[in-house]
């Protein structure tokens, strides 16, 4: 098991029933699960970029992502339909729970001048959204390999119904949040 969830078990959801109130276990909220999102302007052009998106992003989650593509053509950009655009991936239970660890305590802390996170990420309904510029700060990223420093947005959804109850939940998770 990994730790972020058996701290959810045996602290964080205590901790969260106490604090809010919440009358039936089902009420507390939990992480439903984690997108990583990278695309690339690029990657409709050249086959190379989005094969290099998609190992970069297999690395990272652990599992093989899902191509994303344009869903119409739009001349200005010189995009056509269907054509490739990014990668996906979404982590649900044990992959999520591991990754949130790496994120957390290997990751965020490799960040160039990293301040903390903006708790403005935070879309009403509870869940949180983020960047990171540079895909080398995971350990799984070998720097010698890549071609190109690429950025990729990380989602992460729970169950909480409103931004204060979904901003502790984090908290308790240690995201680092500045104040």
């Amino acid at each position: 098991m990994s730790y972020s969830k058996d701290k959810y078990f045996s602290e964080i959801k205590g901790k969260l029933k106490k604090d809010f109130k919440y009358s039936n276990d089902f009420m507390i909220p939990k992480l439903d699960k984690i997108v990583l999102n990278c695309s690339s302007s690029e990657a409709a052009h050249d086959g190379k970029v989005m094969q290099a998106i998609i190992d970069e992003i297999t690395a990272i989650s652990g599992q093989k992502p899902v191509v994303t593509k344009a869903k119409k053509s739009i001349a200005g950009f010189k995009l056509r339909e269907g054509a490739n655009l990014g990668a996906k991936v979404t982590l649900r239970k044990e992959r999520m729970y591991e990754f949130i660890d790496r994120l957390i305590y290997i990751a965020l802390p490799r960040v160039r001048d990293f301040r903390g996170l903006s708790s403005k990420g935070f879309d009403g309904n509870g869940n949180f959204s983020m960047g990171i510029k540079e895909q080398i700060v995971f350990p799984e990223i070998n720097y010698d390999k890549i071609d190109k420093i690429r950025g990729f947005d990380i989602t992460v959804c729970t169950t909480a119904r409103d931004n204060k109850s979904a901003l502790a939940l984090l908290k308790a998770f240690n995201f680092p949040f500045t104040s």
